[in-house]
């Protein structure tokens, strides 16, 4: 058996494949042969185990993240990328009584000084914060990666796009330490209570209460909301930690087992009896360590824009630009401040 000698340099080693002394040819310049001997083909075939017989999946594997504040809030749309503030007025009412200050306004045939309403209007006043990044490729790495069907400038795009959900998903739930704002779920227009002990007085867990127990709790969030707004609004919705969601879905009223502690709440709370919805019960990463001495929290709210919303105004980008042998462009937006317009209809109870 002959070899074929390498076109550059001439290191040879005897090795014994089959029972047939076989001859390798090794460069000397730092670069690889490929042959039958050293097996990075099957037989002679010429098919070559890298690229041809390896099956490789085109599916771009893009992390995993939870985003969910979509569903958990509505935007507020009317601002724009000129603004640099958001802002919404609140407006109080007075009227004192007739013959009684705290009473009716009745007057008598012959009065002469009759009381009338007062109005206070109120300014709150947010920043609207510019958010940008820039997506950079050379030409040849876009030459490249379109020769493997990924195109480098969607993944940019697709990598852009997940930060910038994310980075909404923290600035609506808990806000933003750099300048000091807070989000949905750590306002500090809220006071934040202790849910209660558990039958046994030993412990606020609900991973220590039973079903009733829990339903006692959600009852009192949503009371203790529904008298701030003067009786005006039962919460619709409850958000919940993973921890205690992933735990009343799997835990069984009763021995029977048909019906989940999730539905006994969502049927059984106060917001199905007076709004006529079963209550809207949701897990949120953001809660799991938000409350007070880094304790579980538990929020109930109404999804209105009336009453809570997100100042937002979507992206926008430059042209391509060339430089030498790169693309450059931006991506840039404005992100708010969230508005708890009523923050009465709002509550937190930590502990759970």
């Amino acid at each position: 058996m002959h070899a074929i000698k390498p076109r550059y340099g001439n290191s040879t080693a005897m090795s014994n494949v089959g029972g047939q002394e076989w001859i390798k040819h090794f460069t000397t310049d730092n670069f690889m042969t490929f042959d039958t001997a050293s097996q990075f083909t099957i037989d002679s075939t010429g098919a070559f185990l890298i690229g041809e017989l390896e099956r490789l999946d085109m599916t771009l594997h893009e992390p995993l993240v939870a985003v969910t504040w979509g569903r958990d809030i509505d935007l507020r749309e009317d601002v724009t990328m000129g603004d640099e503030y958001s802002s919404y007025t609140l407006t109080s009412y007075a009227s004192p009584g007739g013959i009684t200050p705290t009473g009716k306004n009745w007057i008598g045939k012959n009065s002469n000084a009759i009381t009338g309403v007062q109005i206070d209007i109120g300014k709150i006043v947010n920043p609207l914060l510019p958010w940008g990044t820039e997506l950079k490729w050379t030409l040849l790495e876009l030459e490249s990666a379109s020769r493997v069907g990924r195109p480098i400038d969607s993944q940019y795009y697709d990598a852009m796009k997940l930060k910038y959900q994310m980075d909404i998903d923290e600035m609506v739930y808990t806000g933003d330490t750099t300048y000091a704002k807070t989000g949905m779920f750590n306002s500090a227009l809220i006071t934040p209570a202790n849910v209660a002990n558990n039958a046994g007085a030993t412990s606020r867990l609900w991973a220590q209460k039973t079903p009733d127990e829990k339903l006692l709790d959600v009852n009192e969030i949503l009371t203790a909301a529904w008298n701030a707004s003067g009786n005006s609004v039962v919460p619709r919705e409850l958000r919940l930690p993973p921890a205690a969601f992933s735990a009343i879905a799997s835990e069984k009223v009763s021995t029977a087992g048909n019906v989940s502690t999730l539905e006994f709440l969502r049927a059984n709370s106060i917001s199905n009896a007076a709004n006529g919805v079963p209550l809207n019960i949701q897990p949120v990463k953001w809660l799991t360590g938000l409350g007070v001495g880094v304790t579980n929290r538990m929020v109930a709210y109404t999804k209105d824009k009336d009453y809570v919303r997100f100042p937002m105004v979507p992206l926008a980008h430059t042209p391509i630009e060339y430089r030498s042998i790169w693309q450059l462009t931006t991506y840039y937006g404005k992100l708010g401040v969230v508005e708890l317009v009523r923050p009465e209809t709002m509550a937190y109870r930590d502990g759970i």
